[in-house]
């Protein structure tokens, strides 16, 4: 199953390379290469969902069994490097956007701008530290 689900995310990236390769440059071509990264990767994702509740479910059993209450820290793990990580690349954006705009104005503000885009980056950072302290706890 493993082997399966490396392929699809693998053909995820691939076949619309291919496909926006082989096809005329345009923007057509754009909209068929993106609709087909977007139709493979609900593919992939549905097939890694049917594979990981059809296995067997001796390993969810056993940290059942050790720590009820391990569930809900898997929870909290997933969703503060997921949020973190969401709101640092929002922040990135903003900062990087805007340090590019001032690099185009004048070149002496690089530092300034590396400083800015750095400490978006930092959020991230932080969220899975979060998650590294709440995984020693359970």
């Amino acid at each position: 199953m493993i082997l399966l689900t490396t392929i699809l995310l693998i053909m995820t990236v691939v076949v619309p390379i291919v496909i926006y390769v082989r096809s005329e440059k345009g923007l057509k071509a754009k909209k068929v290469t993106m609709l087909t990264n977007i139709a493979m990767f609900f593919v992939s994702v549905i097939v890694i969902g049917i594979c990981m509740f059809t296995g067997n479910a001796s390993a969810q059993t056993a940290v059942a069994a050790v720590n009820p209450a391990a569930g809900w820290g898997y929870i909290a793990v997933a969703l503060s490097t997921g949020f973190s990580t969401v709101g640092a690349g929002i922040a990135v954006g903003a900062a990087a956007s805007a340090a590019l705009g001032a690099l185009s104005e004048n070149e002496k503000v690089f530092g300034k701008a590396l400083i800015f885009v750095a400490l978006a980056e930092g959020i991230a950072l932080y969220g899975v530290l979060v998650s590294v302290l709440i995984l020693s706890k359970l």
